[in-house]
């Protein structure tokens, strides 16, 4: 016969018709206190108590954006897999879609604006830069559903006979480069250029530069000319544009203290927007030369402190901007459409999307805490997804174990499950210019 094991576990959650309201150990960042001072501060708090209360709204939302190939009761019945003996009540769709459209969109917008932040404690890895810290800037599209309730705000591209495809939504983030942490987001039609959302974004808040520290802005593809005043970037700058012909040679700057020829020349612009250096070749981390034209437009002009050769090579750390669109768009939610069916639905759903996916970042940092041999680049947000969404549905971690401390979560199950599956630490730096493959893009020349 056989040994039998027994394994028995007790579960701590809000009581009554509060316990659906959780998401697993991501609880623990986004917890009871934080979500009923949003309702609170957007008053959007029930003033009676309902059999779905509005807390209960909030983690279902949430939930939503973590099981995007769920259905509504399929997301309930997550919430709910190990509450069965609290007899609680399956909820029809009908109720938690109203419940949502109760709620409205300031909740969640509050609760990403304040998970939103940079997470690299001073001089970590690949999120510095001679005490600058790194950040990134770039747009794109996700699909939404194609209803005469949306594409009125949201327009489907048009050609000379008809439109096509789906509407389009054009979503800006600013992203701390080393971590892929969200520092703060923008959305809207995609028929605006990304100018105005970048605009936002860039007045968007002393609170990230008390947060944050010093930081330099990296970005590309949105034309310089629009963007570089003195109000509009009073932060030091680095873009790389795409590779056309190099500006031609003004003034070629002095040899620096080393006594080598700098291979780089300077054009001078107007005094309010960044000049051009131009670099001739480009090392890779392996010890690779690549010997090409690069395009440096920097506010960050003085060779000594900052050399040429080295912007060139921070030229890499961008990539983790569309790193974060791809956790998002590919893995979160795996190319689908959107499933809001109103302009407001969408507004929550996106930023429901972004606070989670800040709430998983959240966890891997601090679970890379205990660790400081590994550099956040070997996260793989595949595993994180998954370990997150296992923890929903046996409802595993929702109290932190000690009060008032975040012991716990630092080596969660999620972390563990994390620090057991890294990505490789060798991994090739990407170096080919962005190009459209899509060739109905408005932007492709022809």
């Amino acid at each position: 016969m056989l040994e039998q094991s027994v394994i028995t576990r007790t579960i701590t959650m809000a009581g009554g018709v509060y316990a659906p309201g959780h998401l697993g150990e991501l609880t623990q960042i986004v917890d009871f206190d934080l979500v009923d001072a949003v309702l609170e501060e957007t008053a959007a708090k029930e003033k009676r108590l309902r059999l779905l209360p509005s807390q209960v709204a909030v983690y279902f939302t949430l939930a939503l954006a973590l099981f995007e190939y769920c259905s509504y009761l399929a997301v309930w019945d997550k919430l709910t897999a190990v509450l069965g003996p609290l007899d609680l009540v399956r909820r029809a769709a009908s109720s938690l879609s109203r419940a949502r459209r109760r709620m409205g969109t300031a909740p969640l917008r509050r609760l990403f604006e304040t998970l939103a932040g940079p997470l690299a404690r001073p001089g970590q890895a690949g999120s510095f830069y001679r005490g600058l810290r790194t950040v990134a800037l770039d747009g794109t599209h996700l699909h939404t559903p194609d209803l005469e309730e949306i594409t009125w705000h949201y327009p489907k591209r048009s050609g000379p006979d008809r439109e096509f495809g789906y509407p389009l939504l054009r979503l800006l983030v600013i992203v701390e480069c080393g971590t892929r942490a969200v520092l703060a987001a923008a959305f809207g039609p995609e028929n605006e250029c990304e100018i105005p959302y970048a605009r936002r974004l860039l007045g968007l808040p002393e609170r990230l530069d008390a947060a944050a520290g010093p930081r330099r802005l990296r970005r590309r593809r949105l034309p310089a000319g629009h963007l570089h005043h003195r109000r509009a970037v009073p932060r030091p700058l680095l873009r790389t544009p795409t590779p056309h012909p190099l500006p031609a040679p003004v003034r070629r700057l002095l040899p620096g203290p080393s006594g080598r020829p700098l291979p780089h020349w300077t054009r001078l612009q107007p005094a309010a927007r960044p000049r051009h250096r131009g670099v001739d070749h480009l090392t890779l981390a392996d010890g690779t030369v690549r010997r090409e034209p690069w395009r440096l437009v920097t506010s960050l002009l003085d060779e000594d402190p900052y050399p040429a050769h080295e912007l060139a090579d921070l030229c890499h750390r961008r990539w983790q901007v569309e790193t974060t669109y791809v956790s998002i768009k590919a893995t979160m939610l795996d190319g689908r459409v959107l499933r809001s069916r109103s302009i407001p639905g969408l507004d929550q759903e996106v930023y429901a999307l972004l606070t989670v996916y800040q709430a998983i970042i959240r966890t891997a940092g601090d679970a890379i805490t205990t660790r400081a041999d590994i550099p956040m680049e070997r996260i793989s947000f595949t595993v994180l997804l998954q370990a997150a969404g296992d923890q929903v549905t046996t409802a595993t971690g929702i109290h932190l174990p000690q009060a008032g401390t975040r012991a716990g979560l630092l080596l969660g199950v999620i972390g563990r499950t994390l620090l057991n599956n890294l990505l490789p630490a060798q991994r090739r730096q990407r170096v080919k210019a962005r190009t459209h493959k899509n060739t109905t893009s408005k932007n492709v020349r022809q």
